[in-house]
């Protein structure tokens, strides 16, 4: 597990780095531990509110596999996934969301709501604080960074 949230991790990183908002994601292949999908964060630098790393890393997913549904997957993901990540993950039929840090403002596989507990067709596996102090060691330091900016101008 920590192998994938690892990655995770490391694509957290480039989005801070690239100004973005640290959120990684991976999918993998369950079958084969092959990693088919990645995304990280780029919602600023695509200007595009659907550019999360859920849904980016779910997209190479599919193109990887050559289809909708990600059967035999899982996602690793660095922040609780919100209702839109959520339902993409319904959507595609992932089995296992495994997750680092919670988060209580718009987290909702489990944090402000438990969106997989509803009585969609599909209900995936949910793991959440999976290197938990990591993920959410890096969003803090974005946004202690970021607060810091806005109060030297």
């Amino acid at each position: 597990m920590d192998k994938y949230m690892s990655r995770a991790l490391e694509l957290a990183k480039l989005a801070f780095d690239e100004g973005e908002v640290p959120v990684g994601a991976v999918v993998v292949k369950k079958t084969t531990g092959e990693i088919v999908g990645e995304g990280r964060n780029r919602r600023e630098g695509a200007k595009n509110a659907l550019a999360h790393a859920e849904i980016i890393a779910i997209d190479e997913a599919c193109r990887t596999l050559g289809g909708w549904r990600l059967p035999e997957c899982a996602i690793y993901v660095t922040l609780e996934p919100c209702p839109m990540c959520c339902g993409a993950i319904i959507n595609s039929r992932i089995d296992n969301v495994i997750f680092g840090a919670y988060d209580l403002k718009s987290g909702s596989a489990v944090s402000v709501q438990k969106m997989f507990d509803y009585p969609y067709n599909y209900r995936p596996e949910v793991t959440g604080g999976v290197m938990e102090e990591e993920c959410a060691a890096i969003l803090s330091e974005f946004f202690k960074q970021l607060r810091e900016k806005k109060s030297r101008k």
